[in-house]
């Protein structure tokens, strides 16, 4: 009996502090798609994407799925990026990621390669197809 109350015990508190499966699955999905965007994975992307996909980019420019995979199809490579999720909030089927995140741009004649750090949102939506990212925001912090 004792053992069957420590047991009990031991699994609520798990629970309790514990990350629940969804932001468990969020914080993989999170990572995977900046890695598939590195890749250029353009057929995985649209998977991971709702048809609707829509993001406000760091330039202030409201792009769409489409827009992005003509990007990569031109040739646009995407930095790797160091994102540090700082809260995930659910609603419903919703889940709200903010955080920061670490680009690391290729050293360019435009640019000097320095890393660029970021605010972002994504918000994912979970349907038949499971967890799609549905929108995105991202801005640059100036530093002064």
């Amino acid at each position: 009996m004792k053992n069957l109350i420590l047991f009990v015990l031991v699994l609520s508190a798990t629970v309790s502090f514990g990350q629940s499966k969804d932001e468990l699955e969020i914080r993989r999905l999170e990572n995977h798609w900046t890695q598939l965007l590195e890749k250029s994975d353009t057929t995985a992307l649209l998977k991971l994407w709702t048809k609707d996909y829509v993001v406000n980019n760091v330039n202030g420019k409201i792009v769409t799925a489409k827009d992005i995979i003509g990007l990569i199809r031109k040739g646009t490579v995407f930095p790797p990026v160091e994102r540090i999720i700082e809260k995930i909030t659910f609603t419903s089927n919703i889940a709200i990621v903010m955080g920061k995140e670490i680009a690391q741009p290729v050293k360019t004649a435009q640019g000097d390669g320095q890393p660029v750090t970021r605010r972002f949102t994504n918000i994912w939506i979970k349907s038949e197809n499971g967890w799609q990212l549905a929108a995105r925001q991202a801005t640059n912090i100036v530093t002064q």
